[in-house]
């Protein structure tokens, strides 16, 4: 049978695969700007154009489009290479912050009509972002430029461009499987049905006649090691109760066996194949019950696992109290006691996990395993490699290229392990790809929290005392879990000025999908209940609760008190919490947006703040190098992964600032194990505070080095030389970089300068967040009237960039306060595994943010700067639930706040016989507050 297609204006007549879909066989051609985010036509990254009409390709099938043309994002451009006038608008607007949706959006975005382009909330309803918060897809679409095109030297401040945009806009840039390998091997895995058994048997003799089938790999192949998915600077921080694979299933979802094909078909069948006997166990799905006597072990594992009571399923847990809270609530006027709890919520980075390795020539004679992940930390990765195998340092090399999203989900291994082991038993390169049901039940997801509060205070609004007793349920294995939980009850609690406090916190196992790293890692759960008790209490002391916080932060200079312990190195380097709440005064003042609410809704405002340490304990560690080339170009090496965070253009911001150059002039190599020393990774929000201090003194090494030679070379003092974009002036007399670099190569001297970042001292970073919103009472429904944030992100790198971290933090945080939820069914099951079923916000779900940054300089971070990846997220739903209770006088406690639940909620409030946004009573006094 005869097959013909056009793309991109190329004829193609390869048959499809039966049953193909465009997506797959347009990849297979080399169409690698066709992504792949869900498979089920609900995220859009897969658009193009079929005979000028778009389509989601994932569910249009090859066969369809016979005789057909089609365009793809890299054909979208105008004969000759002109970009097409949409790729300029996202370029100038930068309307991506990842990548990885931009092509499909791009597509979309080239067949609005003008009608469409009147109604964006419809027309772009098929399209998915996770990072950007969609103002910048937006500004986009309208064609509002904010990139800006700074002089030589004058950089960090302004807003350049990504360097990898272009590239982000013409579908040429390079995610994880955008490569093609000769020989390429697929895997897929077996995963188990049942929440918690052991295995039996397994049989994989009908797996291996399926034709095309090249190994079956089981718990008998793997080794014995146990290790954490979890990557961490120092891997003591989370306990080793992993294996590769492993003889006992402790959730529903976990690997037991890998197949690997010539092709995924095949995998998957041999994986249908495979006759696997358990003998089920019993299994715990709740954390308070897995701590009580009698309840199944998920781990009865020694002290070598550092598992800090396996006979209770306490991964981790922290105590600790400072003055005595029991005196502290019998000085109180008032006293709350409240019950938080915070769900599941996915990652949803549109790239999934996933990673490809093989067998390639070190370049010294010898072979090497080369990985290539979507990771944000290759560095860690290669170090439990090594580890796991017994594989020394060089013999492991780990890439990652752009990266589409992370959100902390990616600080983890979770593919690389049984890739590798399949490439050292075949000696092929093998593929791994989680599917978008994988994410849900195979990765990790953020920590359901449960988080008990009784906060006292006196009538004049000061604190006396706050306690705190945290559940965490980390799932069936501890990776991140103590950490997170430990994290939790640091910066949320040391906040606030109290002269007792107390915590009791838990991260427990049960058989459920493990959680994991989470944007916020553990502060957004307990801000949640600590900022909505502080409303609370200042409601019913009758205190605006803007002044109930002023009255009780900790200010510049003071000590940051948790009970939980002490970290030394963490300072107040600069302060903009006051800055920060002086902006939600403001607008407050001069709001007039309740005008808009419909007639009957209820209206309400609230706030919340939240402070976060600029980086992890322990120590962060960075490496990087800058150098000058022959082309009198510069080249940045650094460790740190791009996954739209944006650390690679502030790189070139610090370099270009430091060297009196322009970021044009400037390329990055990043993200390679083999680039540099050692990076600890792109997590912590350490990107710029971390990486960015190391590029920081590299460039200012170089610097010195170039004006040292230079004068050296032009025979003139060093203090009458300076850098110029291309050149070093030496006193009137113009040396070109080009022939400063011909002179150093002849002259045998390096200009290639390193630089090293500890991660040590830390400093504090801020954030307010303020809500007006409408509910309605006869239906719960929720509108969001006006969103304003502020951030004290110090001196702010480049501040188009910075605000769409905020953007993109509020809208994932708003996704989780309003609607996000992995549900668990009672055997342990993920039921929400697509999303369909698990509501991301979309464009129209997602108000435009106003949003303001402090006038602070931080004596520590780099330039001045603090990080802002991470916090933006934590203050929102507290907020949002605060607007909620002023508007309905109700304190709801659970997220995320259906709307089903809020009309349940409302209809009780009024059968107690309360009128609608008349505030609910407080509780009886405890006995002994006053």
């Amino acid at each position: 049978m005869s097959f013909s297609i056009h793309v991109n204006d190329r004829p193609f007549d390869a048959e499809p695969r039966p049953g193909q879909c465009l997506r797959t066989y347009l990849r297979d051609r080399g169409w690698f700007g066709v992504k792949k985010g869900c498979d089920a036509g609900d995220c859009g990254a897969c658009t193009v154009h079929v005979d000028g009409e778009p389509v989601h390709s994932c569910l249009y099938p090859a066969r369809r489009a016979e005789g057909r043309s089609v365009t793809t994002v890299e054909g979208l451009a105008e004969p000759g290479g002109e970009l097409h006038p949409v790729q300029q608008q996202f370029l100038d607007a930068q309307g991506f912050q990842c990548g990885f949706c931009t092509a499909g959006f791009l597509m979309t975005t080239a067949k609005l009509t003008e009608d469409q382009l009147a109604d964006l909330p419809r027309a772009l309803k098929g399209n998915l972002c996770r990072c950007t918060g969609y103002r910048a897809i937006e500004d986009a679409v309208r064609g509002v430029r904010h990139v800006e095109a700074p002089g030589p030297g004058r950089s960090v401040g302004r807003s350049p461009g990504a360097p990898a945009g272009p590239q982000v806009v013409t579908g040429t840039a390079r995610y994880t499987f955008d490569v093609e390998i000769e020989g390429l091997l697929h895997m897929k895995l077996l995963r188990s049905p049942l929440a918690h058994a052991r295995i039996v048997s397994l049989d994989t003799s009908a797996a291996l006649r399926v034709p095309g089938v090249h190994a079956v790999l089981t718990h008998h192949d793997a080794p014995e090691r146990l290790f954490s998915t979890a990557r961490h600077e120092h891997p003591t921080e989370d306990p080793d109760d992993t294996r590769v694979l492993d003889d006992v299933v402790r959730f529903a979802g976990q690997r037991v066996a890998a197949v690997v094909a010539d092709s995924e078909a095949a995998a998957e069948e041999g994986c249908r194949r495979i006759v696997v006997e358990y003998e089920e166990l019993p299994h715990v799905l709740d954390p308070e019950e897995a701590m009580r006597p009698g309840a199944p072990v998920l781990h009865a594992k020694g002290p070598e696992s550092r598992i800090a009571r396996p006979e209770n399923n306490v991964a981790g847990e922290v105590h600790g109290e400072t003055g005595s809270v029991a005196e502290g609530l019998a000085r109180a006027d008032v006293v709350y006691e409240g019950t938080f709890r915070t769900q599941r919520v996915q990652h949803a980075s549109l790239e999934t996990h996933g990673a490809v390795a093989s067998f390639e020539p070190d370049g010294q004679g010898a072979e090497r395993i080369v990985v290539r992940s979507s990771t944000q930390v290759p560095f860690l990765t290669r170090r439990a490699l090594c580890a796991l195998y017994d594989l020394p340092p060089e013999g492991v090399r780990v890439v990652a290229g752009r990266v589409g999203g992370g959100f902390g989900g990616k600080q983890e291994m979770l593919v690389e392990d049984i890739v590798v082991l399949a490439v050292m038993r075949l000696r092929r390169p093998v593929k791994l790809e989680f599917t978008r049901a994988e994410q849900f039940f195979g990765a990790t997801t953020r920590h359901p929290f449960t988080i008990g509060v009784t906060a006292g205070a006196t009538r004049d609004g000061t604190l006396t005392a706050l306690q705190l007793r945290v559940v965490a349920n980390t799932g069936a294995y501890g990776n991140h879990g103590p950490a997170v939980m430990f994290h939790s009850v640091g910066e949320s609690m040391a906040v606030y000025r109290a002269p007792h406090k107390k915590v009791d916190a838990y991260s427990v196992y049960t058989n459920c999908v493990p959680a994991g790293a989470f944007r916020g890692y553990g502060l957004g759960q307990v801000t949640f209940a600590v900022e909505s008790v502080m409303d609370e209490l200042a409601r019913r002391l009758d205190i605006d609760p803007l002044v109930f916080r002023e009255r009780n932060i900790i200010g510049p200079g003071e000590p940051m008190v948790s009970p939980g312990g002490e970290e030394e190195d963490l300072h107040i380097a600069s302060y903009g919490l006051d800055q920060c709440l002086q902006v939600v005064r403001d607008a407050l003042a001069e709001d007039r947006s309740a005008a808009e609410a419909p007639a009957g809704w209820l209206v309400g405002q609230g706030s919340a703040m939240s402070m976060i340490a600029t980086g992890p304990p322990g120590g962060h560690f960075a490496d990087a190098a800058v150098t000058l080339l022959a082309d009198g170009t510069y080249d940045i090496a650094v460790g740190t992964a791009e996954f739209g965070n944006g650390t690679t253009t502030v790189h070139q911001q610090i370099t270009a600032g430091a060297l009196g150059t322009t970021v044009d002039r400037i390329t990055v190599r990043q993200s390679d194990t083999d680039v540099v020393g050692h990076d600890t990774g792109a997590f912590g929000s350490a990107g710029t505070v971390v990486a960015g201090k190391a590029v920081l003194r590299a460039a200012n090494g170089l610097a010195e080095r170039l004006l040292t030679f230079a004068a050296e070379h032009a025979r003139t003092p060093r203090s009458l030389c300076r850098l110029r974009a291309d050149a070093v002036e030496c006193d009137g007399r113009t040396v070109p970089l080009k022939e400063l670099h011909e002179a150093a190569r002849r002259a045998d001297v390096s200009l290639t300068a390193d630089g090293h970042w500890g991660g040590s001292p830390r400093s504090v970073a801020f954030n307010a967040q303020w809500f007006r919103v409408a509910v309605d009472p006869g239906t719960g429904e929720i509108r969001i009237l006006r969103s304003v944030h502020s951030a004290d992100a110090g001196k702010v790198m480049n501040p188009l960039q910075c605000r769409g971290q905020v953007e993109g933090g509020v809208a994932q945080a708003l996704g989780a306060t309003l609607f996000e939820q992995v549900l668990v069914d009672d055997r342990g099951k993920v039921v929400t595994p697509a999303f369909r079923r698990y509501r991301l916000p979309a464009y129209a779900d997602v108000p435009r943010t106003e949003v303001h940054f402090m006038q602070t300089s931080d004596a520590i971070g780099p330039l001045g700067a603090k990080s802002m990846s991470e916090s933006p997220f934590n203050p929102v739903a507290p907020a949002l639930a605060n607007a909620l209770r002023d508007a309905t006088g109700v304190r709801f406690t659970e997220l995320p706040l259906l709307r089903d639940a809020v009309w349940l909620a409302l209809t009780e409030h009024r059968a107690a016989g309360a009128a609608p946004g008349t505030p609910s009573g407080p509780r009886p006094p405890r006995e002994g507050a006053r």
